[in-house]
């Protein structure tokens, strides 16, 4: 094996591996420090995620959300931006889905209506992200400073539209009214009826096929197409990039609105497929969460199928060691969370030297 392929073996599945295993260690410590047997802990949360079909369909719907806002960032990443916005550009995105969901002709086919109200959180979505982009292109604003203030303001703006205008006439609540049956995605469960296979309910519902179908197209264009090589390049080397013909400015906008759109894809798992409602914060965590996805799983999509479920089996067991643990709140996956960033972010090459040093050591004729 060549030494040029070690050293992509080492970048691509040792260091993601060995990074995810240190966070998962420092969090055993963090379970011992208050009490918590982390082997006890650790069977809680596997059975609790995948130990029963319930539990595991939980895990799987989770998983979804964290697909979408994981290219989101990976896209965006692709091209040197750091896009923090995925909470704000999510939650958008369902205003865009809710609308169409709401106003289109009950009577149209769900054919119809679902590709509509999925195009419309696309648009919002990537709508969402375009100032910030602008701003970073054109007028030298940080793209990281942008989208936080955005996430700010889009929470702002869904309070408005909730309590002002979406909210159903006679109801307290801040959400509206139920969206017409024909944007409804089917639960697995029932799709799995009709087949005549009994499973147990769950939220999962067939936005996991848009997920994976978006995974497959985003793999596409990044490697396969002349944008996603524009893309790549202007990450890589903005000054490469202008000296090849790429305009960066051009690349930061589509990009930004590509990341946004599928950021905005949120909407559809958990307002169509499952609250069938507009209501406040259903985006919660997850933006943020796709940045840890994101960076676990190297900004491919594969990599991000993967640490998407890891993250959904964190979730949901989070959910059960809460039930059944006195002195552990579901806050902990927060913590996970925030150990993985650490760890495949900010610390991301902390083994790298030790991995080269034994395992890709540059050759004396080299």
């Amino acid at each position: 094996m060549t030494r040029e392929r070690r050293l992509s073996w080492i970048n691509g599945l040792l260091l993601p591996f060995l990074n995810v295993l240190t966070a998962f260690i420092a969090t055993a410590i963090v379970f011992i420090l208050i009490g918590v047997d982390p082997i006890e802990a650790t069977k809680i949360l596997i059975y609790g995620a995948l130990g029963y079909d319930e539990g595991l369909g939980y895990t799987l719907y989770y998983a979804t959300n964290f697909v979408f806002t994981g290219l989101a960032v990976a896209v965006a990443f692709h091209a040197g931006l750091f896009n923090i916005g995925g909470e704000g550009q999510a939650y958008v995105g369902g205003l865009g889905t809710a609308i169409v969901a709401l106003y289109l002709n009950p009577a149209l086919s769900a054919w119809i209506v679902i590709p509509l109200a999925i195009s419309g959180g696309l648009l919002f979505g990537a709508l969402w992200a375009i100032i910030p982009a602008y701003l970073q292109a054109y007028r030298g604003s940080h793209i990281v400073i942008t989208t936080i203030m955005f996430n700010f303001l889009a929470s702002a703006l869904m309070v408005y539209v909730l309590v002002n205008v979406l909210r159903e006439v006679g109801e307290m609540s801040p959400e509206s009214a139920d969206f017409i049956k024909a944007s409804w995605l089917p639960f697995v469960h029932d799709v799995f009826a009709s087949f005549g296979y009994k499973i147990a309910k769950s939220p999962l519902n067939l936005s996991i096929l848009v997920a994976l179908f978006f995974s497959g197209l985003v793999w596409f264009f990044l490697w396969h197409t002349r944008w996603g090589y524009a893309i790549r390049a202007v990450g890589k080397s903005n000054d490469a990039a202008v000296y090849g013909g790429i305009n960066p400015k051009k690349i930061i906008i589509v990009t930004m609105c590509i990341s946004g759109a599928l950021a905005g894809l949120v909407g559809i798992n958990e307002l169509m497929g499952v609250q069938h409602r507009l209501f406040l914060n259903f985006n919660y965590g997850y933006g943020f969460g796709g940045i840890a996805v994101a960076l676990m799983g190297r900004n491919h999509p594969v990599g991000i199928l993967i640490a998407a479920f890891l993250f959904g089996i964190l979730y949901q067991g989070g959910a059960e060691l809460d039930f059944e643990l006195q002195n552990v709140s579901r806050d902990i996956v927060v913590v996970m969370q925030g150990l993985v960033i650490l760890f495949c972010g900010g610390l991301e090459y902390l083994y790298r030297p030790i991995l080269i040093r034994f395992l890709a050591p540059i050759e004396a004729t080299e």
